[in-house]
């Protein structure tokens, strides 16, 4: 007689697994993110648009809206194969920004894809995505350190007034300010440090831009993101095992915030994300 039984592995629940293997699974999540058709790395281009242009990569004739109108207008004709919200375009077509309460989407082919973003000063930018772009094509992984208890940090969060901002520098702004709201200080001790670290919104969350001594020697140059949320107590639980590289170190086509001058580490913070790499072992982006 033949056992045909099989002995099945009870998959843990997220309270039962260890820190480590939380960590784990998160890192293959955030792998699988980002060669997603509008991942990081499917990201090829993003172009404001000031005056009538075209746009490299892509076919029509793209122009602002009036002002005060949201989006983009896009000339084309029907054998450039450009469908805005499931409509071919075939002469002139509204493309609707991300700002609009009904944003456009744009298909240019079976992998080639857009959609336009709003600036702060009133102009728009189209973004082309590329679910079989150059970066997806080379991925090999996200590096990264193992886990490390020792930069898991519970901190103190104390609210600013409504409406406080600071200014961030962007990659390619050139050393000009983005005003961002900070809802509140993050303030702790570590090895005899005092650090008051600054956040902006980022959806119901908070967004930690940071840099330290790890960077463009382990770690990508810019710097990295924490995502965190404060507690009903006061607290905040800064696990910097959940560091994550910024989106312009998987595209040049991206403009990243640059970490303020209090948030960066004067010592290595040997936790989280390292560096993009390319199939064959270098660094997808420098």
């Amino acid at each position: 007689m033949t056992d045909t039984a099989t002995d099945t592995a009870t998959e843990q629940s997220p309270a039962e697994q260890s820190p480590a293997e939380l960590l784990a699974r998160f890192r293959s999540r955030r792998e699988e993110s980002v060669v997603q058709p509008k991942g990081s790395l499917a990201l090829v281009a993003t172009q404001w648009v000031d005056s009538e242009q075209t746009i490299y990569g892509v076919p029509g004739v793209w122009a602002p809206r009036a002002k005060g109108e949201s989006g983009l207008t896009v000339k084309a004709a029907a054998s450039d194969n450009i469908v805005v919200d499931g409509v071919l375009v075939d002469g002139e077509a509204v493309v609707r920004g991300k700002d609009d309460a009904s944003p456009s989407e744009i298909t240019f082919s079976d992998t080639v894809s857009g959609f336009v973003i709003a600036g702060d000063d009133g102009v728009y930018a189209l973004r082309v995505w590329d679910a079989n772009s150059e970066g997806i094509r080379e991925f090999g992984g996200i590096d990264a350190y193992p886990y490390n208890p020792d930069w898991v940090i519970t901190a103190a969060f104390t609210e600013h007034p409504e409406g406080t901002t600071m200014g961030f520098e962007h990659l390619k702004d050139n050393g000009k300010t983005k005003e961002q709201v900070i809802p509140g200080e993050i303030t702790f001790t570590k090895d005899g440090v005092d650090y008051n670290l600054a956040a902006f919104k980022s959806g119901r969350a908070l967004q930690l831009v940071f840099a330290d001594t790890t960077n463009g020697v382990d770690t990508y140059s810019v710097g990295r993101f924490l995502f965190v949320a404060p507690a009903p107590d006061g607290t905040i639980l800064l696990d910097f095992n959940l560091a994550v590289l910024p989106p312009c170190a998987f595209s040049y086509s991206f403009n990243c915030p640059m970490p303020p001058k209090q948030n960066r580490f004067a010592v290595a913070v040997e936790a989280g994300e390292k560096n993009v790499l390319k199939k064959d072992g270098p660094l997808l982006h420098e």
